[in-house]
């Protein structure tokens, strides 16, 4: 397929470097159709060549990519953002379920960021999920959004009593019964879903501690949805010093 793409970014040098990474990384599947420096600039061209795929950036001379979103009418495309910002937002990023890539955007990450984009079949931008990121830009996270084939789920933390992997997939199991498979791996969310309140016991799990009913020296943790998760043996020191530090 050839995404028709448009990219949005107010400084020159940078529209030309993506631009030609582009076509040096994506050459046989991306197509150019417009640029933008401006939020007036966006939403017109957005809704004039209804793209498959848009790279926005954050900050534009006269408001933000947010205001593009709020503006714009047609909204059955991928968005990439582009980003200056720290380690704050990257994990706002993480937690909203947002495509991103940071500034100065490396060709692998490029690649890869394109290559994801073949896992929806059509893409639709969620309103809940641009709110998710906005909110989370300016507080800590208390939700996080999961985006499956058939829709975005956001889910509080404190929702989530354990999250299992197998392969590029993660299963999100929650205190109402739900199971939620993302097409992502459980290191894209372990870097988030950290300790005290979560803890990766093994390779193929990720906890919350909360909802621990109990654990054996063995290495085995009884969970309250009635599961058994094992401990890894290379996780077991570091396991029960968070317990007893609890």
């Amino acid at each position: 397929m050839i995404y028709k793409t448009i990219i949005v970014e107010d400084e020159n040098r940078l529209r030309e470097a993506l631009s030609i990474m582009l076509e040096m990384v994506a050459g046989d599947t991306i197509q150019i159709i417009g640029y933008a420096e401006s939020v007036e600039e966006a939403k017109k061209i957005i809704d004039r060549l209804e793209p498959d795929l848009v790279f926005m950036d954050i900050m534009l001379k006269d408001g933000t990519g947010f205001d593009v979103l709020q503006q714009i009418s047609f909204n059955s495309f991928n968005l990439i953002f582009t980003t200056a910002y720290e380690q704050h937002a990257i994990n706002a990023f993480k937690y909203s379920a947002v495509d991103y890539l940071l500034k100065p955007i490396d060709a692998q990450e490029l690649k890869m960021a394109i290559e994801r984009i073949a896992v929806w079949k059509e893409r639709v931008l969620q309103k809940e999920q641009i709110s998710e990121l906005k909110n989370n830009l300016s507080k800590t996270p208390d939700r996080i959004v999961l985006p499956t084939q058939e829709a975005m789920y956001v889910v509080k933390l404190d929702q989530i009593i354990r999250c299992e992997t197998s392969g590029s997939y993660t299963t999100f199991f929650l205190t109402d019964g739900r199971k939620i498979m993302v097409s992502r791996p459980l290191k894209n969310y372990e870097d988030i879903l950290i300790p005290p309140q979560f803890f990766r016991v093994h390779q193929s799990h990720l906890i919350h501690v909360n909802f621990i009913l109990s654990y054996s020296r063995e290495g085995m943790i009884y969970m309250n949805d009635k599961s058994v998760v094992p401990i890894s043996r290379g996780k077991k020191e570091q396991f029960f010093k968070l317990m007893k530090d609890e």
